[in-house]
C-alpha cells in the first residue's frame, strides 16, 4: 500500500498549485481521502476530505473558498487545487486515508495514528 504526493514547490502569495496523490496497492472506493498539513514547528492540522463518492467535500477554516478537493472517479488519485496562496499555507502537504470522517469542518488537529494510509508528503512555499 502506497500514496505518493507530487506538486508541491515554491509559488508567491496568491499563486496557485495543484498537488496530486496517487495510491497504490489499495482501492480508494471505501474511503474518505484527506489533506492534512504541518507547518514548521507545529502539529497536524487537517486540510480537507471527500466521502467514499466524491459528492462531499469537507474544508478546514483556513482554506474554505481558496483549496478544492477532488479526485478520479475511476482510478486512484486524489487533487488539491490550491488558490489564493498566502504564506501561512507554507507547509509539508500529506494525503491520507481512513474508514471514517475525522474532521467535517472548523480548526481541526488529527495525529498520523487517525488513519490507515499516510503518504510521505510534498513541501509547499509560499513566499516572495
Amino acid at each position: 500500500v502506497q500514496l505518493v504526493e507530487s506538486g508541491g514547490g515554491l509559488v508567491q502569495p496568491g499563486g496557485s498549485l495543484t498537488l496530486s496523490c496517487a495510491g497504490s496497492g489499495f482501492t480508494f472506493r471505501p474511503y474518505y481521502m484527506s489533506w492534512v498539513r504541518q507547518a514548521p514547528g507545529k502539529g497536524l492540522e487537517w486540510v480537507s476530505s471527500i466521502s467514499p463518492g466524491g459528492a462531499s467535500r469537507y474544508y478546514g477554516t483556513s482554506v474554505a473558498g481558496r483549496f478544492t478537493i477532488s479526485k478520479t472517479s475511476a482510478g486512484n488519485t486524489l487533487y488539491l487545487q490550491m488558490n489564493s496562496l498566502k504564506p501561512e499555507d507554507t507547509a509539508v502537504y500529506y494525503c491520507a486515508a481512513d474508514r471514517r470522517l475525522r474532521c467535517d469542518g472548523g480548526y481541526c488537529t488529527v495525529l498520523r495514528s487517525d488513519f490507515n494510509y499516510w503518504g510521505q508528503g510534498t513541501q509547499v512555499t509560499v513566499s516572495s
